[in-house]
């Protein structure tokens, strides 16, 4: 086990979409979280009222949908976009 990195220290593939928002890949899931929050406190993406929602722009919404999303499903959104 010594040695054996987890899931989130991998480097993962991005789709184009994904690259788009946050940058070249590849890079940890750990990474992309920390990348894709910094362009939602960037953009001015959270919900005024309600922190947990965020609201895409276009460039995120192709990741992760144009409607507004909770912060926890937007983790499992972006998944999809790493391989």
């Amino acid at each position: 086990m010594a040695g054996k990195t987890n899931a989130l220290q991998k480097p993962v593939q991005l789709s184009s979409e994904l690259e788009a928002v946050i940058g070249k890949g590849p890079m940890t899931r750990a990474q992309v979280t920390s990348k894709v929050w910094d362009h939602i406190k960037k953009h001015g993406l959270q919900d005024s009222k309600d922190k947990r929602q965020i609201n895409p722009d276009t460039a995120l919404g192709k990741v992760i949908g144009n409607d507004q999303i909770s912060m926890f499903k937007m983790t499992a959104a972006v998944s999809k976009h790493l391989s």
